[in-house]
C-alpha cells in the first residue's frame, strides 16, 4: 500500500518558514535529514518539507522556479473546533494572515483558511 510521507514546500527561507509551523504547531525538526538547502518537520502521520530554491536546479526544475500561485495545500487537522478557534491567533501572531475566519464547511468540518509568511495557503481543520 502507497502512503504520503511528505508534502514539500519551496521556501525563500526554509529556517523562516520551518520555524513557523514549529512554533505554531509544535512540529519537531527531524535533525537526521537537516542539510543547507532543506528543513524537515514531523507532523504526525507525515512530514513537512521545505526545499531552498536550490532544489529547484538539484531536481531539474529551474524552468518551474518563477511559477506563482497556489500550488498545494496543507491541512493541519486538530482536535476540536475549540482548537481550530484557539489555533488561528497563535498563527496569525506567528505571522499568518487570516483569510477566511473559522467556519462550518458544507461537507461538515469546522476550519479556517489562512496564508503562511510566505503565501503558501494552510487550513487548520476538525472534521465535525
Amino acid at each position: 500500500m502507497s502512503k504520503l510521507s511528505y508534502v514539500n514546500i519551496f521556501a525563500a527561507d526554509i529556517e523562516a518558514l520551518s520555524g513557523f509551523y514549529q512554533r505554531v504547531f509544535g512540529f519537531p525538526e527531524v535533525e537526521a535529514i537537516r542539510s543547507p538547502i532543506f528543513r524537515g518537520l514531523d507532523a504526525g502521520t507525515c512530514c513537512i518539507g521545505f526545499n531552498a530554491p536550490d532544489a529547484y536546479e538539484l531536481l531539474y526544475l529551474s524552468e518551474h522556479a518563477e511559477t506563482s500561485g497556489c500550488k498545494f495545500l496543507l491541512n493541519i487537522d486538530v482536535d476540536s473546533p475549540q482548537e481550530v478557534d484557539r489555533m488561528v491567533p497563535i498563527a496569525c501572531e506567528a505571522g499568518a494572515s487570516l483569510i477566511k475566519a473559522p467556519y462550518t464547511t458544507y461537507y461538515n468540518w469546522y476550519q479556517a483558511v489562512l496564508l503562511d509568511p510566505e503565501g503558501n495557503v494552510f487550513r487548520i481543520n476538525h472534521m465535525l
